[in-house]
């Protein structure tokens, strides 16, 4: 993918993440990484809120895994 096509990918996945409910932020948070981590490679300014973005969803994955948890 091109830089564009990672910044377009990325507007993309922002507008269905917009209001989404916590399924959608689920699904969607393995693509929003996958883009972070290929604009790392490329060495692509990483937009502020694409990092905030990023780590808000990896944190509510890692919280749905632990609700599932017996205890």
């Amino acid at each position: 993918m091109t830089a564009q096509d990672l910044y377009t990918e990325v507007e993309r996945l922002e507008k269905k993440l917009n209001g989404a409910c916590l399924d959608t932020r689920l699904a969607l948070q393995p693509n929003v990484s996958r883009i972070v981590d290929q604009m790392r490679a490329k060495r692509m300014q990483i937009p502020s809120r694409l990092r905030r973005l990023d780590a808000a969803l990896f944190e509510d994955a890692v919280e749905a895994r632990f609700d599932n948890m017996p205890v």
